[in-house]
């Protein structure tokens, strides 16, 4: 995909461009780069806004992230913008192979992410934003085959996020809760809605703790939708993401994604990196 090689370069070009990182927010806090695009964990999409960006800033982050599991493998790479530390937009490319059907499927993201209230650190109260993501599939004949009622599709979430410093035997402790509003299946590489299916609202949630300043090990959770009848099954990663420095973020995960398309036991590992600048 052209799109996903040149958003590579954008990654890579970060790196290249660190000096000019925006570094008005604590190291670390504005979390990884989540699969759909937006700011957050790996799988889930907290309340903070992408990269290092205060009030007075903007900030531009590209990242790359692979999930191999059993029997399939999805690629994403995209782009994030934050806007004074207000205003989140991203975009980013997956693609899932299939190697079974000796296929591949395409979905683009679109994302926005509002700050409502606080700040994870500063603010009594957690952090709370409003996102929306809108998905298209490049090609919808596999979801249709499946029987989902559209190729494309908008999911609404609500996080609020809150990062206790100190909290837990002096270490930093991380929380995050999201409710989405969405009908999308396998993050919508499946398509959107089936037979009698109707948009639903979905729990998700994240913890972590911050082993040093530039360490935090801790795990996450999404509940799925069935609106296929195949089975789809919540998802649950355990996660180590280190931030060296305010330019660049590494993070590993286990994945247990549960069943995909009818195929069970989908487990595997996940590795993404974020450039910030």
């Amino acid at each position: 995909m052209k799109r996903l090689n040149w958003l590579f370069g954008l990654t890579c070009f970060a790196f290249a461009s660190s000096g000019f990182a925006a570094s008005g927010k604590l190291l670390a806090t504005p979390g990884v780069s989540q699969v759909e695009g937006s700011a957050g964990g790996g799988i889930v999409p907290w309340a903070q806004l992408a990269g290092y960006a205060s009030d007075d800033e903007i900030a531009i982050n590209g990242f790359c992230s692979r999930a191999d599991v059993s029997d399939y493998r999805l690629d994403v790479c995209g782009a994030q913008l934050n806007i004074y530390d207000r205003v989140e937009f991203s975009y980013a490319e997956q693609r899932f192979e299939v190697p079974a059907l000796n296929t591949d499927i395409e979905q683009s993201i679109t994302g926005a992410k509002v700050r409502l209230y606080g700040d994870i650190v500063y603010s009594k109260w957690p952090q709370l934003s409003l996102g929306v993501q809108h998905k298209s599939l490049d090609d919808g004949s596999i979801a249709n085959l499946l029987g989902a009622k559209d190729t494309s599709g908008t999911d609404i979430y609500l996080a609020a996020s809150k990062l206790h410093l100190g909290a837990l035997a002096g270490y930093n402790w991380f929380w995050n809760t999201t409710f989405r509003y969405s009908d999308a299946n396998q993050l919508g590489l499946l398509g959107f809605g089936g037979p009698d299916s109707d948009k639903e609202l979905l729990f998700e949630a994240s913890t972590a703790v911050f082993l040093t300043h530039q360490i935090a090990v801790g795990v996450e959770y999404r509940e799925k939708s069935n609106n296929l009848g195949l089975g789809e099954q919540d998802w649950q990663d355990v996660f180590v993401a280190w931030f060296p420095n305010k330019h660049v973020s590494v993070t590993a995960a286990w994945l247990d994604l549960g069943s995909i398309a009818g195929a069970e036991d989908q487990t595997g590992w996940y590795l993404s990196v974020t450039g910030y600048w």
